[in-house]
């Protein structure tokens, strides 16, 4: 029976920091605590974080929500976190060495092992991931990791896993993880053992979780040693979440096809459902069932949004702490500039391209730079960059017939009115933003509320707790003039591609004809 004072928890762990999102069972915003933890960047394309400075930050979290609500009033929780984040550990779920942040580069060399590939196995396997396995995930991690470490007597993890294990002591993994970064596919029985010993990774699922739970079902209760460091109750269910931005789908309310969720961070994912099986070798997927029964996922992303405005407040704010002004000074001064920024134009892939070209080779670049330029122009073509990067990837679904109706729009960036703007007048669709932006708390959250029975299924969970706040409009002049800068967008990704994979490598020589085939547009 409901309790009006009944709450749930929803965490997300993100790249820079965690959040908790306290809600009622009914979806109404009760307290929001974070805490940070440092990614350490180092040469080789090295991301990594410690994976106790996430358990250290969920304690400091807690704590803060505890002073504000009485923890015996929390029913259940459930998590969504980055992917892939992979853990190398003991057989005790220690770690044994740094964690690969998502964004860590060092595979690239798996990547194309495994994409190059040629075995019907391997291809017929990969059709549900678009063809191609990422750099970015569990299984071309987990290839590198075994070619440098010895795994007998070691686990590979995803950070959603090692935080349930502390959690509630039990090893399991989320199914929404599993079918979209670990090519475990349903249909075809989970797990393809033949699979992974034409990739090189034979027996690896001996080293991975053995348990693969979907989203909402529950993966145990907080241990007595959990709750005492964390200040909470012992035996307090924990369910099923996943990954981050596909947890946020949930938060955001956007489950149905023709909805588009796009998730506003460090990077940008672009999640939608499909009623049946779309394959398009320029997206990521379909992705059979990871967050709902029956419903196929198609996924796009740009890997380098919020960490491109993170780099620029860094080298020309670096020396300031006040933020809200500076975003007041920033936004006054980008709207006395015309779209185009008076010709200058910036490539925003500068950790990769996740979608459509799917390299870990791209870089950014500035192009069209003169001295009449001042930062202002920077931080607005930057803006713009990533916005003709979410037009790229509407672009693609639409090729496959897909047609974008609807864009619901949550995490950080949306904080940014000015940048939600642009993107709407590049993309030309209007963009809704709930009423809580933080789509991945909120979606664990309902996910929890779910997992406690107070929901039928997670599609009516949603629906009863998401409320829209506003909608962006798109000025249809600014995009006619903004639809002429896409074209020069495209053409800069396939001329600069080839020259970008040439100094990523030290300025070698490299096949022209393949590298130009990674940003055939």
């Amino acid at each position: 029976m409901k309790n009006d004072n009944d709450i749930v928890l929803g965490i997300d762990f993100g790249t820079q920091s965690l959040k908790v999102g306290v809600y009622t069972v009914d979806g109404k915003h009760v307290y929001t605590a974070s805490a940070s933890y440092p990614t350490f960047h180092r040469k080789n394309g090295y991301s990594e974080q410690n994976a106790n400075d996430w358990w250290v930050a969920l304690q400091k979290a807690i704590q803060s929500v505890s002073q504000e609500v009485d923890s015996k009033m929390i029913k259940g929780i459930s998590l969504c976190a980055t992917s892939s984040t992979v853990v190398l550990t003991d057989e005790s779920l220690n770690p044994t060495v740094p964690a690969q942040c998502w964004m860590d580069q060092r595979a690239t060399a798996e990547e194309e092992e495994i994409n190059s590939n040629q075995h019907f196995q391997v291809e017929n396997h990969l059709l549900f991931s678009g063809k191609k396995t990422s750099v970015e995930w569990m299984t071309t991690k987990s290839l590198w990791l075994k070619k440098h470490y010895d795994l007998t007597g070691k686990r590979i993890v995803e950070q959603i896993d090692w935080i349930n294990y502390q959690l509630t002591g039990e090893l399991v993994a989320s199914k929404c993880n599993a079918s979209c970064k670990w090519n475990y596919v349903d249909r075809l029985e989970g797990f393809s053992e033949s699979f992974f010993k034409e990739i090189g990774l034979e027996g690896i699922t001996e080293h991975w979780p053995s348990k693969v739970l979907s989203v909402g079902d529950q993966v145990g209760n907080i241990t007595s040693n959990a709750a005492e460091y964390l200040g909470l109750v012992a035996g307090v269910p924990i369910f099923q979440g996943g990954i981050d931005a596909h947890i946020g789908m949930i938060g955001s309310g956007a489950l149905e096809p023709g909805q588009l969720s796009m998730i506003t961070g460090t990077s940008f994912v672009h999640l939608m459902h499909h009623d049946k099986p779309v394959f398009n070798d320029s997206l990521w997927g379909p992705y059979d069932s990871p967050l709902l029964e029956e419903h196929w996922l198609l996924e796009g992303g740009q890997l380098s949004c919020g960490s491109i405005i993170s780099w620029f407040l860094q080298e020309f704010y670096g020396h300031r702490t006040d933020k809200k002004e500076i975003y007041k000074e920033l936004e006054m001064e980008i709207n006395k500039i015309d779209p185009g920024c008076e010709g200058l134009l910036v490539l925003d892939s500068w950790k990769g391209n996740r979608t459509p070209y799917k390299t870990p080779y791209a870089t950014g670049a500035f192009v069209g730079l003169t001295l009449a330029h001042n930062k202002y122009h920077i931080y607005r073509a930057i803006l713009e960059a990533i916005a003709f990067g979410t037009k790229n990837v509407i672009r693609t679904m639409n090729h496959s017939s897909i047609p974008v109706e609807r864009i619901i729009a949550g995490g950080g960036g949306t904080h940014n009115a000015c940048w939600m703007q642009i993107i709407s007048d590049v993309i030309g669709l209007p963009i809704s933003i709930p009423k809580d932006i933080e789509t991945g708390s909120k979606g664990a959250a309902i996910i929890a509320s779910y997992g406690l029975g107070f929901h039928p299924t997670l599609k009516d969970a949603s629906i009863s707790m998401v409320e829209m706040e506003k909608t962006y409009y798109p000025d249809m002049e600014k995009t006619k003039k903004y639809d002429e800068l896409f074209e020069i967008y495209l053409h800069l990704n396939q001329v600069l591609f080839p020259i970008m994979k040439r100094l990523k490598n030290g300025g070698g020589d490299q096949s022209e004809q393949h590298t130009r085939n990674e940003a055939s547009v």
